[in-house]
């Protein structure tokens, strides 16, 4: 596997995730990850991490 394509994989993950954080605040689904309610300011963390380093996996294929 290439740099680039690890790159392109890589980032298409995190943009995944911050979509589906995403949608999970719009929709309001409820998280309980060990019978503890995730409230959602935590996703919208989630969803900004996800999103920069999505966007450094893509930056970091087009210069490559």
């Amino acid at each position: 596997m290439t740099m680039r394509t690890f790159c392109t994989f890589a980032a298409a993950i995190f943009a995944l995730i911050a979509l589906l954080q995403l949608i999970r605040i719009v929709m309001g689904w409820s998280v309980t990850l060990n019978g503890v309610a995730v409230p959602f300011w935590a996703s919208w963390i989630a969803v900004a991490v996800a999103a920069a380093l999505s966007f450094v996996g893509f930056r970091a294929t087009m210069r490559s």
